[in-house]
């Protein structure tokens, strides 16, 4: 018999968007799937980028947009029977393979879940099948994410297989050098990886996503090939689409001009570097003990790690000690604490 632990953590398992499209690739001419993650992941563009590279045409249809007669169809008399005849996007007049999106499916109203069962199961609306080798893939929210999401009966869960979709780090800035998103944030992020996914805000108010990121680079693009990109415009945009204390960081960074941001570890090796001015150090600085606190800062030499501490003033040292001084002593910062031990008590 299995612990109830046990099936708590798999509600809990997830995967990336790369590891869920080459899933959907193989398996979705036969099985239908539904994508659960918070908004602003990039699971429509996934879905797209899947059906684009299996040369399918994609057709969505948005779930808190449509009727129930939007999928089953309208009736028409052929003879002495009524007919359902079901909307062209779903059933093409020519019987080629297509990608079905079924996006925001958990927000459909229940009478619309329950006219996908047949769909999501026998490939069938009524009596027409779907062409063979159609994928259908739905998408939406969950629960805990505050976007107006329904409970989803357990007779249309039973249908389809469930991928909770998580952001991975290294995926999204591979995608984002491709696509264009400008440096500044990519380095941004990169030195503040939990930038790139906030919760979801009890309030109905900007919060940080990918998708928040890369549209706020295009904004940026935009007001800068205009000539209006100024402090102000910035700020306005920034707060506009982030989390404030993402906004405010990366406002106060990019008016401090500080430049493209090496990852934390450069400026272990290379105090020199830090920035100079009070809000790019205080940025560095906070993203480095922030690694120390999650022990990711690894692989760097006792003497290396002593020389970078004792660089700093003695304030410095002090906010990267507090409350991880065994997490630096790991490293090897022994000799260095001790020291600014001996110096504040003189004090």
């Amino acid at each position: 018999m299995s612990h109830p632990d046990a099936a708590a953590s798999a509600l809990e398992e997830s995967i990336t968007l790369q590891q869920a499209k080459k899933l959907i690739q193989c398996m979705a001419h036969e099985q239908s799937f539904l994508l659960l993650a918070p908004p602003g992941v990039g699971k429509s563009d996934m879905v797209v980028q899947a059906a684009r590279e299996a040369n399918l045409p994609c057709r969505s249809l948005l779930g808190t947009q449509i009727a129930p007669e939007d999928v089953s169809g309208i009736p028409r008399i052929v003879g002495e029977r009524s007919v359902f005849c079901p909307p062209r996007i779903l059933l093409p007049e020519r019987p080629e393979p297509f990608c079905l999106f079924l996006d925001e499916l958990p927000a459909c109203a229940p009478d619309v879940q329950k006219a996908f069962y047949s769909l999501l199961l026998e490939r069938r609306l009524g009596e027409h099948q779907l062409p063979a080798g159609t994928w259908v893939v739905a998408a939406g929210n969950r629960m805990q994410d505050r976007a107006l999401v329904r409970a989803m009966s357990s007779a249309l869960v039973n249908r389809v297989t469930i991928l909770n979709v998580r952001v991975d780090h290294d995926e999204w800035h591979a995608w984002a050098a491709k696509s264009g998103v400008r440096p500044e944030i990519l380095s941004f992020v990169r030195a503040m990886p939990d930038a790139l996914m906030r919760p979801v805000p009890a309030d109905p108010v900007p919060f940080s996503t990918p998708r928040a990121w890369a549209l706020l680079s295009r904004a940026l693009d935009l007001a800068q090939g205009a000539g209006v990109l100024t402090r102000e415009t910035r700020r306005a945009l920034a707060f506009g689409r982030l989390s404030s204390e993402d906004a405010a960081v990366f406002c106060a960074l990019a008016e401090e001009l500080i430049g493209v941001m090496q990852p934390p570890v450069f400026y272990v090796e290379h105090p020199q570097a830090l920035p100079k001015s009070d809000a790019g150090r205080w940025f560095v600085l906070n993203c480095i003990r922030q690694q120390v606190r999650d022990e990711t800062l690894s692989g760097i030499k006792p003497r290396v790690i002593e020389r970078f501490l004792r660089s700093l003033p003695p304030e410095h040292q002090l906010t990267l000690l507090t409350d991880l001084v065994a997490q630096w002593g790991a490293l090897g910062a022994d000799k260095a604490m001790f020291d600014l031990l001996k110096n504040v008590a003189r004090f």
